[in-house]
């Protein structure tokens, strides 16, 4: 379908704590020289009208970058879904034209750039409510598309009813499905600890 990228709002989450990284920015780890942020913001940009990055603490150690950066609207680090919520408000806020907001996180860097256009795609094709990744037989809820329409009902669920599981909130409304081959690379890769980020290394040199 032809995706009108007008009405989609990019949103990256990189609010995550990365325990498992030693803590800090993962966002800001070194993939090829390059930051996976930058990685991710290139990715993104083309696909959307206008990218937000969702990250707690200070904003200006991102301040390069160039976008906005948005913490978490809701407290106590509440997972993805606090990042989907906070995309969703700051869409309806700022950008009054986007009917939607797509998702990435910022620790995987061989996204794909078809990701908004495949996502609009099944969620046109199935008449849902909303869409995520798959590959390999998993879901990517994270790789997300999103309408703005439903941020009352997602902070309700998050504040009203502590939910904090992505698929417990999801499975009340249609979710399509658009699904990558996992070859030659998964594009939902995503780096978690030390030595994923050496493995990115080893795709990267394999398919750069």
């Amino acid at each position: 379908m032809q995706v009108d990228r007008n009405t989609v709002c990019g949103v990256l989450l990189a609010g995550g704590q990365a325990r498992r990284m030693g803590g800090g920015d993962k966002c800001l780890q070194l993939l090829g020289g390059r930051t996976l942020l930058a990685r991710l913001v290139d990715t993104l940009r083309p696909q959307v009208s206008t990218v937000v990055i969702n990250a707690n603490g200070d904003p200006l150690r991102l301040s390069e970058y160039g976008l906005p950066v948005v913490a978490d609207t809701v407290d106590g680090f509440a997972g993805p879904l606090a990042g989907v919520l906070t995309g969703l408000e700051w869409a309806r806020a700022n950008a009054p034209d986007c009917r939607w907001v797509a998702t990435a996180a910022c620790d995987a860097p061989f996204a794909p750039g078809d990701l908004v256009e495949r996502l609009m795609a099944a969620v046109d094709d199935d008449g849902a409510d909303m869409g995520c990744a798959s590959s390999g037989g998993r879901d990517h809820p994270v790789f997300g598309l999103w309408p703005v329409s439903l941020a009352d009902d997602l902070r309700r669920a998050l504040v009203k009813e502590d939910i904090r599981k992505v698929d417990v909130w999801t499975g009340r409304y249609r979710l399509a499905r658009a699904v990558w081959a996992t070859e030659p690379v998964d594009p939902f890769f995503n780096i978690n600890r030390p030595g994923d980020l050496e493995e990115a290394e080893r795709i990267l040199s394999a398919f750069p």
